[in-house]
């Protein structure tokens, strides 16, 4: 396990070809594939994982080499939209047989750059707004945010935000939540916060790229050694996040928290409440998304995993209910 790890992770973080090639699109033909995984593979009756009950889950699989990579993702009803950090979209609809029904591939129409290396798609967050139907995209190393038309049909408008400007170029805006009152919290991968241990988070009163809008710094602090990845609103208004590490000896782990919507206010420093860590033997990955749904009076988690491409990771897709 720890040489799995080992060539994991030095894969996952050499630096990429820098050369002319073009990033890998998806094909026109959509196909692709669900298997199903358990919680615990040493216990398949396994469902408990602290605050949440493991209500199925599977592995996609579909044509490499530009399949994969899931950094954000929407869910709505049965339909599934999954943004890779190469811009690639792939949805598809998938009720309780957990079988993949009309899939569709797409990518989205502009960005930063050309779009012909993945720094210039390096989409790591998504929100949608329900009135509308608009969708706004976090995108690394650019620290900048667009929104786009329903189903990413156009880009209408970007921004980089100034208090964006200084965060890492790959640690940039990997959290974009769009809250039922409107406004938008950004939390940052590696850009330091106020405090030892501390991420940047920012909140917007309203869409972040529109001139002049009016906004605030806090801190986000996660599990010790770990860093957010994703988050969403839970119906009651308080904030999921998803967190992850990375290392040599378990590869990668993630942990849960919920943060009091309260909590974030100007120069805060907000700690979210561990509900549910992933690490061996339950299923674990680079997970690097979250989604909220109903189900009648079930609240609903789901949580996907970026393979990096690559052949040792999988693209997980995991169903709990929320029981806290």
């Amino acid at each position: 396990m720890r040489i799995l790890s080992s060539v994991l992770l030095l894969l996952l973080f050499l630096p990429s070809w820098s050369g002319d090639e073009r990033l890998a699109l998806l094909p026109t033909k959509a196909e692709m594939a669900a298997h199903p995984v358990a919680l615990d593979w040493r216990n398949p009756e396994r469902v408990k994982l602290g605050g949440l009950t493991f209500l199925g889950g599977v592995y996609l699989t579909g044509p490499a080499p530009a399949f994969g990579g899931f950094s954000a993702m929407l869910v709505e009803g049965d339909r599934f939209t999954l943004l890779s950090d190469g811009g690639n979209i792939v949805s598809f609809r998938m009720g309780g047989d957990w079988k993949v029904r009309d899939p569709r591939f797409a990518e989205l129409p502009d960005g930063p750059g050309r779009g012909w290396h993945k720094r210039e798609r390096d989409s790591e967050s998504l929100a949608r707004d329900p009135a509308t139907g608009q969708l706004g995209v976090g995108f690394e190393r650019a620290n900048a945010i667009w929104r786009y038309a329903p189903d990413f049909m156009r880009a209408q408008a970007h921004a980089a935000p100034r208090m964006m400007a200084d965060w890492p170029e790959n640690g940039g805006p990997e959290s974009l939540v769009r809250l039922r009152d409107g406004s938008f919290i950004v939390l940052a991968e590696s850009e330091d916060g106020d405090a030892k241990g501390t991420r940047r988070g920012l909140w917007f009163a309203g869409d972040p790229v529109l001139a002049g809008q009016r906004g605030f710094a806090f801190s986000y602090r996660p599990p010790t050694g770990f860093k957010p990845t994703d988050a969403a609103e839970l119906p009651d208004g308080r904030l999921v996040v998803l967190n992850r590490k990375a290392s040599l000896r378990e590869g990668f782990t993630a942990v849960v928290t919920i943060v009091d919507r309260g909590a974030v206010r100007p120069r805060g420093i907000v700690a979210g409440r561990e509900i549910a860590r992933f690490a061996a033997p339950v299923v674990h990955d680079n997970f690097e998304a979250v989604a909220v749904t109903r189900e009648g009076k079930d609240t609903i988690l789901w949580i996907a995993s970026d393979d990096n491409q690559l052949f040792l990771q999988r693209s997980l897709l995991l169903k709990f209910r929320l029981e806290m």
